[in-house]
């Protein structure tokens, strides 16, 4: 098992998770808090890059004006580095999908 890692929220509480980090060593039985590992930054802090990301990609194919945009990424979430974008089963960073829907007319005025 690895570490676990304490995430601070910006609006208070924290999340834990587990790392896949190794720990420094055999942790006492009743010390489970010194095997957690407080990390620096918030969630949010972290996801910041991903969201400035993720709106990049949505400014850039709103101008092709679909009716639908979609876009689905991974994210990672580790101990050292922050959140990461992960590669999916397709082996890709980013799926995109782009619709435009055909309007009928009803021939009503």
């Amino acid at each position: 098992m690895g570490t676990l890692a304490r995430l601070p929220l910006e609006g208070g509480g924290s999340v834990l998770f587990e790392s896949t980090e190794s720990s420094n060593g055999p942790v006492k039985a009743g010390r489970v808090g010194d095997a957690i590992h407080d990390l620096p930054r918030t969630l949010q802090e972290s996801l910041r890059p991903v969201t400035d990301m993720a709106r990049a990609a949505l400014e850039q194919l709103r101008q092709m004006s679909p009716d639908e945009v979609v876009i689905e990424f991974g994210v990672d979430v580790a101990s050292e580095v922050g959140a990461v974008i992960v590669k999916s089963e397709a082996g890709c960073h980013l799926t995109v999908t782009v619709a435009w829907h055909a309007t009928r007319d009803t021939g009503t005025a």
